[in-house]
């Protein structure tokens, strides 16, 4: 065939996604060919076996909201492609920690799903959670500022059920076909391998100011709920409508919570900077220190029940993963309680291999017709085969169900065990041991949800509305997390060296909340500020505030499961480590010895007090509150030390409270905080004032603080 001959191979195509110019270049396609790619004449997008894609960004449903059909091929070329991206680390929530437990049902709900572990109250069932971040690598650190995978495995008397979910309760996108961009986008970029870990470059905010439909997800991840204290302080949420089905075939709608019983709690950005240095492994070493030490993580697990009604009315589409039903709308009934009382035999045997996937469901409980939640259906089994070396997963212990396991599938790599017996098909006519028959009254059905449409790629116009829950999860803060937000914003976008994607994100906050776009635009110099992103719908300003997405309207009743940072030097006064420690003890408080030295610290009345942590080695980021326990004549010593100097200014600085004995004052004053003592720094000259000092760390922060250092000129 003669260049006259050869067919034009370039179109002229385009990006759905609004793009700004398109640079003139070259690229080579698979057969080696040269296009040419000039301003418009974009290349056109295909399949891996070349097929041009029309639409790449809705996948193949049944009606405008039905459920997703597995003729897709375009949506299965496209995830499958991306599942086997990576060997042998998870594609995302590669960095992740795990712990065994069980699940205890309170009540029955027998009136609302046949499922077998809501049957009998008190009935105990195995389980087993893994907690990850995102975006990093497995070697990455756990401060990062992400998402937080949140998985629990089931090991119910009637098959496993993962409730595959994140400690946000929305995500970023509304269709499954999206995923692989949106993680492409937030990892690190291609040619030149960094960053990692974090979602401050090019690359991610390119595409999220192309997406407005990732708005609302924006605000949870700008703020503290992106940078939890701990694991056991942090909520869960399935993400997706799901639904329950009773015996008699009646469904509702849920929404699954997992809701810690030690209240939420977050760390300043400031402070995850600096305990990713002090302790990358911060997140993994408090679970298994809390777990070894009894001190045994619980959450409530509750449920969002409604109705196909209450679906109809509701102001979104309950199948939008973007969009949540506020508690104050759909209250939430705790059904039971999660419980976390053993670590990993083994890191590896356990933690990195076991394996969650969103179609493990069982009798009782049914997908919705969520977009992404089908896909993700799709996209959890597949991932296994390449990570895990074949279909035989399910024969690793930490993933083989509890309860018995017949059917005929068979051989396979890695085959731990075969069925016995003649017959590898069915039906048979062997008779009994002809092995396992279907049962129509015990085995799974799906809930007949009617399905209606034509066959078209598309998004349901009441998917559409992408501002008014975020403004809504906005106004819903205290003022010191809507600072935290913008403070965040204001970081991330400074990291973006691309002046037009920090103005078309600015043009998305100013559809949010005016105050918020102004204040991310002074951080930036943007001014004038940029016009509002066009938006499909307007945003609404009726939707009111919600207490329950706050983190610091959610505390904790208590300083339980926290940890004291105790600086001492020698010489320190034993009775009041003492009345410190029983203080601890009788609150639920971790306390730790912080020295100049490591080995032991003879306190005051010669004995002898085992030092955890030299202080250059344990910052006080570390703690949630601290304690200056300075012996009179090591005091000067101590106060000289720059680590111990970095120690109190930190804690000032990070609004932490505060307890010092008169012999720390010379500590203090190297500090340069003497003359800026304020309520939430306690001296401990009573008896009592160590049981006081307690009960006032409930209060976990000393916010005011921060608004006076703000305030100074």
């Amino acid at each position: 065939m003669t260049d006259q001959e050869k067919p034009d191979l370039t179109e002229t195509g385009s990006n759905s996604g609004g793009s700004d110019d398109v640079e003139a270049h070259t690229e080579r396609g698979h057969g080696g060919e040269l296009h040419q790619l000039a301003g418009d004449r974009a290349a056109v997008l295909t399949t891996q076996q070349g097929g041009p894609v029309a639409d790449d960004q809705n996948s193949l449903k049944a009606g405008l909201r039905g459920p997703t059909l597995m003729e897709d091929h375009i949506l299965r070329d496209k995830i499958f492609h991306f599942d086997h991206e990576r060997i042998p680390e998870r594609v995302v929530h590669a960095r992740g920690f795990g712990a065994h437990g069980f699940f205890e049902t309170y009540e029955s709900l027998a009136d609302l799903s046949c499922a077998d572990i809501f049957q009998r109250p008190g009935e105990r069932t195995p389980a087993f959670v893994r907690f990850s971040t995102v975006a990093g690598n497995k070697g990455s650190f756990d401060l990062a500022r992400d998402v937080r995978g949140f998985a629990v495995k089931l090991y119910t008397r009637e098959g496993n059920w993962d409730i595959v979910g994140n400690n946000i309760p929305v995500f970023f996108i509304q269709d499954a076909i999206k995923f692989p961009d949106l993680i492409h986008a937030a990892k690190q970029e291609p040619d030149r391998g960094f960053p990692q870990a974090q979602t401050a470059h090019d690359n991610f905010w390119d595409f999220i100011s192309l997406t407005p439909e990732s708005m609302h997800m924006v605000m949870w991840i700008m703020s503290d709920r992106a940078i939890p204290r701990s694991f056991r302080f942090m909520e869960g949420f399935g993400v997706h409508s799901f639904r329950l089905v009773n015996s008699d075939g009646k469904a509702v709608f849920v929404k699954f919570h997992w809701k810690p019983k030690q209240g939420l709690q977050s760390v300043l950005w400031d402070e995850a900077l600096k305990i990713n240095g002090a302790d990358p492994d911060f997140h993994r070493r408090d679970l298994w220190d809390a777990i070894s030490q009894g001190d045994y993580p619980e959450w409530e697990l509750g449920l969002q029940v409604f109705d196909d009604e209450f679906a109809e009315r509701f102001e979104f589409d309950v199948l939008d993963a973007t969009k949540i039903i506020p508690e104050e709308q759909v209250p939430i009934r705790p059904v039971g309680r999660l419980v976390l009382d053993h670590v990993v035999d083994n890191f590896f045997a356990e933690t990195e291999q076991v394996a969650f996937c969103t179609q493990n469901i069982v009798k009782g409980v049914d997908h919705s017709e969520d977009p992404l939640l089908q896909g993700r259906n799709f996209s959890y089994l597949d991932t296994q085969l390449k990570r895990l070396g074949g279909p035989n997963f399910t024969h690793i212990p930490i993933n083989a169900p509890k309860c018995p396991v017949h059917h005929f599938q068979q051989d396979g790599h890695m085959a731990m065990h075969n069925p016995k017996g003649r017959a590898n098909y069915e039906p048979n006519s062997w008779g009994d041991e002809g092995g396992p028959r279907e049962c129509p009254m015990r085995g799974f059905t799906s809930y007949s949800a009617p399905v209606t449409g034509t066959k078209q790629r598309v998004r349901s116009e009441t998917f559409a509305d992408h501002y008014s829950q975020a403004r809504q999860f906005y106004i819903s803060q205290t003022s010191v997390e809507q600072q935290h937000m913008a403070n965040a914003l204001g970081f991330e976008l400074s990291k973006v060296n691309t002046g037009r994607i920090r103005e078309r994100m600015v043009a998305h906050l100013r559809n949010i909340d005016e105050t918020l776009a102004t204040r991310v635009a002074g951080m930036l110099s943007l001014d004038p500020l940029p016009e509002p992103a066009g938006a499909a719908l307007p945003t609404r300003q009726d939707l009111p505030p919600s207490d329950k997405l706050s983190i610091m309207k959610n505390g904790p009743d208590s300083f339980k499961g926290r940890k004291i940072g105790v600086l001492m030097s020698a010489g320190a006064d034993m009775g009041t480590f003492s009345a410190l420690q029983t203080a601890c003890k009788a609150e639920g408080t971790m306390l730790e010895v912080i020295a100049p030295a490591a080995g032991e610290i003879r306190t005051s009345d010669g004995s002898r007090v085992q030092v955890n942590q030299k202080v250059e080695g344990g910052p006080s980021v570390l703690y949630d509150a601290v304690v200056l326990l300075a012996g009179q004549d090591s005091a000067p010593e101590l106060a000289s030390n720059p680590a111990a100097q970095n120690f109190v200014k930190d804690a000032y600085d990070h609004q932490k409270f505060i307890a010092y004995i008169d012999a720390a004052t010379p500590l203090l004053d190297s500090a340069g905080i003497t003359m800026a003592l304020d309520q939430g720094c306690m001296n401990l000259a009573s008896g009592d004032s160590a049981g006081e000092f307690i009960k006032t760390c409930r209060q976990l922060r000393y916010w005011q603080r921060g608004q006076a250092m703000s305030d100074k000129p």
